[in-house]
């Protein structure tokens, strides 16, 4: 007899694999005769969530980019009102296959900032557990095998399944916790993405001469991060690299710009920044604070990165440049699959 009376999911979901959990979470509650309510945080209005009765279960489900939720959650998760319920925190990570053995991804610190937020808020945590659906990270590795893809799928459903089960009976389940070391390490690289390497992901996105000008990625986008300029989508800073616009387009025309992203790498370390450090010690004062320099040249990389993406993206027009940039994008190659989560299961 569970001592819930309904389940609250809230879930944000790029290619989809945090709402098939919210999915398989709530056909154990319809299971156990439990009420539940699916949100999809990027329709909610987060200004009219009320507290919820505490024999609410209230759930959060998300992706993990950069070993931490995306801040489109820690926000929604920030501006969440205060209650008494008890809460599970799930997420899908970057999981891979080998043979029939699934390869974790890294949680980072997605569970601990979370959970700390929530806490402050009055709720109990019950649950921290990690879900290791394929990867969706196009920029580093091609998607996985459609039969990878489905043996994950079908795997995890009945880990949800069992997990789902005991937790609405009352039980806790904290395996995210017995991860704490890993955890740990991957903590700084956690930092810097958050408050740089996202960035730099978001303007490695262009589209190609195949794109047919549906506009599908601008209208489905979550954070309405892609717009229009010179007749073709670009990607702005708000982009939270979800990667559901890469695995919705239709002709396959959003490209990641591989080749020139590491060209603007070796300008930039091997022949700008030094040059750029030298002639302002020499003429303007000398930087004695390797902190105050590495803050400079992450500024000035991360600026002058989005000028060369206004750039490329400007250049684009002609056929000539757009070849260019096609042809040196992994994404462009047959092998590179693109990763979207199965429906259905």
């Amino acid at each position: 007899m569970t001592p819930y009376s309904k389940l609250i999911v809230y879930y944000f979901s790029g290619t989809g694999n945090s709402k098939n959990i919210a999915i398989w979470l709530s056909e154990v509650a319809l299971e156990k005769n439990m009420k539940f309510e699916l949100n999809n945080i990027t329709q909610c209005n987060k200004h009219n969530i009320l507290s919820p009765p505490p024999n609410v279960l209230l759930a959060f489900v998300s992706p993990i980019h950069g070993f931490n939720y995306p801040i489109i959650m820690l926000k929604f998760i920030l501006q969440f009102p205060k209650g008494k319920n008890n809460i599970l925190l799930l997420n899908t990570r970057g999981g891979l296959l080998a043979g029939k053995k699934i390869i974790p991804g890294v949680t980072g610190l997605a569970f601990y900032v979370s959970a700390c937020i929530l806490k402050i808020k009055k709720y109990s945590i019950k649950a921290m557990y990690p879900v290791n659906l394929p990867s969706n990270w196009t920029f580093l590795h091609p998607g996985l095998k459609q039969e990878a893809v489905t043996y994950m799928h079908i795997i995890n459903k009945e880990k949800i399944r069992n997990f789902a089960r005991k937790v609405f009976d009352g039980k806790s389940n904290y395996k995210g916790l017995y991860e704490i070391i890993q955890d740990s390490i991957a903590a700084p690289i956690s930092i810097l993405y958050f408050f740089i390497g996202r960035f730099f992901f978001t303007k490695t996105y262009l589209s190609s001469r195949e794109c047919n000008h549906c506009n599908i990625c601008i209208n489905n986008c979550p954070k309405k991060a892609i717009i229009t300029i010179d007749k073709r989508p670009f990607w702005t800073f708000k982009c939270e690299n979800c990667m559901k616009c890469i695995a919705n387009c239709p002709q396959k025309a959003i490209q990641i710009t591989h080749g020139l992203f590491t060209l603007y790498i070796l300008l930039f370390y091997v022949f700008f920044i030094n040059t750029f450090f030298f002639y302002f010690e020499l003429y303007i004062f000398e930087i004695e604070s390797q902190l105050a320099k590495n803050i400079i040249e992450t500024g000035l990389c991360l600026g002058l990165f989005a000028a060369w993406y206004r750039l490329i993206h400007f250049l684009i027009r002609v056929p000539f440049f757009e070849r260019i940039m096609s042809y040196t994008s992994l994404t462009k190659l047959r092998f590179w699959r693109r990763y979207k989560a199965l429906e259905n299961v």
